[in-house]
């Protein structure tokens, strides 16, 4: 017995990364795994990783999945994503908003319209796909939504600031406050309609092809880096765990695993040091 046998899932940037993780990981749980990305094809984008490559290793390991392509700056393509994945395999039990779009430009350089397009990325396309799951989930009064946040959503406190810090990062780490506050507020929405709504972020930095080019650790096998497995198995747990026990959660990857036994150790934000996430001053 998986711990998702039967459910629904949707997970969005499911072509590499975390994402494609917490994709696998949910489908040998039992999920069928909506898998949401705008690359089908490894060629489409410039970092390596697809829907098919996330979807075939699903499927060659016994799992469930589909690949749905689809922009989630657009809410028509949010719209049709969870239509697709609802017409697969029914009603959504869990939504991961895992994609995320990423520009390291300092404010009086930013171009107006990567700011329209990141926000609507990170921030707009959760509130898309978290509303469009609700009608199932708060008919059914039940349902998990697992949003993606990062550490960049600690701020950097008050000056006089060192001169490598705050350069570039200040939309994303906004973003991903919002994202935590948004959870929060959710949470407390839909608490009582049976519907969990969490929030977790890496303790460490995850090497994938994203933070490999962004040049956040120096490989894929970089041995500062948290296994992006990690962050699938918090995710599990949150989208799993009864939600009086994890509701409102913002937190950190092997802060929660640890808290719940999941791992005998951890490292990083939430361990070493303790993270409060969008609310640190």
């Amino acid at each position: 017995m998986g711990r998702l046998d039967g459910k629904t899932v949707i997970v969005t940037g499911a072509s590499r990364g975390i994402g494609a993780e917490i994709a696998r990981l949910f489908a040998e749980e039992g999920g069928r795994v909506a898998c949401v990305a705008r690359t089908l094809r490894e060629g489409e984008h410039p970092l390596e990783g697809s829907l098919e490559h996330t979807v075939g290793t699903i499927r060659e390991a016994g799992g469930e999945a589909i690949p749905i392509v689809a922009d989630i700056s657009e809410y028509e393509q949010c719209v049709r994503a969870v239509e697709e994945a609802r017409a697969a395999y029914g009603p959504i039990d869990v939504l991961v908003n895992n994609a995320a779009l990423t520009y390291f430009i300092p404010i009086k350089d930013f171009p107006v319209n990567k700011w329209h397009r990141s926000i609507a990325v990170n921030f707009h396309a959760p509130f898309y796909l978290s509303q469009l799951v609700l009608t199932d989930m708060l008919e059914r009064k039940s349902g998990a939504i697992v949003n993606i946040s990062s550490g960049a959503a600690i701020g950097p406190g008050r000056g006089p600031y060192p001169e490598n810090i705050g350069r570039g990062g200040t939309l994303y780490g906004a973003e991903k406050a919002a994202l935590e506050r948004f959870t929060q507020g959710l949470a407390s929405e839909v608490y009582h309609d049976g519907v969990s709504v969490t929030c977790v972020s890496p303790s460490l930095v995850v090497p994938t092809p994203g933070t490999v080019f962004h040049r956040l650790v120096t490989g894929m096998d970089d041995p500062r880096g948290e296994p992006p497995l990690l962050m699938a198995k918090a995710a599990l747990l949150l989208a799993t765990e009864p939600r009086e026990k994890v509701a409102g959660r913002v937190t950190y990857s092997q802060e929660i695993l640890l808290e719940f036994g999941w791992i005998g150790e951890g490292h990083g934000l939430g361990v070493d040091r303790k993270g409060s996430g969008y609310s640190q001053i």
